[in-house]
């Protein structure tokens, strides 16, 4: 047991290695918000157009009439890690709007037995403690549109704090860059995330490193480097939006999420990886909403060594009334891709709902 908590601080503490590019980092700001997106496989970089644009693209802020407040909450691994998220944005004027959000990604109450045998080889449980790992992300949000009619623009700028207990915590800093361009039913995305990489600097608790590493027996662990890197992403998105008989709209889009580095994305390339995504939203009256969407391809490797291609396909459904959005998602249905499945939940509300 020892042993087996030795390693799990050990692979917390990875995420604080630099290197000089990282297939995967900062992690928790890829996972997505609002269950009506996470519905559609996150494929809504064209059409976003509320509050939850901060996130996804911040050039659909400048589509909002009114002050909007989000919230999500959900939950992975069996309810042990809480993923929870707000966000509040407003117009400006005519021609520009704003947006704040907060994401939190937690652990809590892990047990710390690093300590639980002492130097005369007895195992006391009083020696046992706990501690909580936790990444944040605040991020600041400006969009205005364009001169060009039908052109938007906006930007990102996120601060991000990582804690893993009392051993070591950091602080980054990056910033996003979106634009949308909607002309009749046609709607075009494009999200750049982490433009100049986003730099995580970590502080690293020597002393409580040094305990830890001198808890496996002819291990000498090296002090972790302290700076992390996140590479720029991609995303790029085309929507349509189909209206028939008034009440009833579907909207269709498919995006290409793009990192520049090799991953399992079922593109490959030692220059860029990609995947795409597709999602579906039919709404009737603007009340009742059902969503479908199917991304995250991976080529998976299987234990007779052979390549298979997963996808994950998510479901959501949602109600609207005066103002107030009630939003549901079911990701990865049938248990399709390596992601485990989750059940999110999610509310938007329209402020000036309260003010009338």
């Amino acid at each position: 047991m020892k042993n087996y908590y030795f390693l799990l601080f050990a692979l917390c503490s990875v995420c604080a290695q630099a290197q000089t590019s990282r297939a995967y980092s900062n992690e928790f700001l890829n996972i997505g918000v609002d269950a009506a997106a996470l519905g559609m496989s996150n494929a809504v970089v064209a059409s976003t157009d509320n509050v939850n644009s901060v996130y996804w693209n911040p050039a659909g802020l400048i589509r909002m009439e009114e002050q909007e407040l989000s919230l999500m909450h959900s939950s992975y691994f069996a309810n042990i890690a809480q993923f929870n998220y707000g966000a509040y944005a407003m117009p400006i004027d005519d021609q520009s709007a704003f947006g704040f959000s907060v994401i939190r990604f937690s652990v809590d109450d892990i047990l710390n037995t690093t300590q639980l045998i002492d130097d005369q080889g007895n195992i006391n449980y009083d020696r046992i403690s706990t501690f909580s790992t936790a990444d944040w992300a605040f991020t600041f949000s400006y969009a205005r549109e364009s001169k060009l009619d039908g052109f938007s623009y906006g930007a990102n700028a996120k601060v991000i704090r990582r804690v893993i207990g009392e051993f070591a915590s950091s602080w980054g800093f990056g910033f996003d860059v979106g634009l949308q361009f909607k002309r009749g039913d046609w709607q075009v995305g494009f999200m750049a995330r982490d433009i100049t990489t986003t730099y995580n600097t970590w502080a690293i608790d020597e002393e409580k490193f040094a305990e830890i590493s001198g808890a496996v027996e002819n291990q000498n662990q090296e002090l972790p480097e302290t700076t992390e890197i996140t590479l720029p992403k991609l995303q790029l998105g085309l929507a349509r939006t189909f209206t028939f008989h008034y009440d009833h709209v579907l909207t269709a889009e498919v995006d290409l999420n793009m990192r520049f580095i090799q991953t399992n994305d079922i593109i490959s390339s030692s220059a860029v990886s990609a995947t795409p995504a597709l999602g579906l939203e039919y709404g009737f009256t603007d009340l009742v909403f059902v969503r479908a969407g199917v991304g995250n391809f991976q080529n998976v490797q299987q234990l007779d060594g052979n390549d298979s291609v997963t996808f994950q396909p998510n479901i959501g459904i949602g109600f609207k009334y005066k103002g107030i959005a009630v939003d549901y998602a079911l990701t990865d249905i049938g248990d399709s891709s390596e992601a485990l499945y989750s059940n999110v939940f999610s509310v938007n509300i329209d402020l000036s709902v309260f003010s009338k």
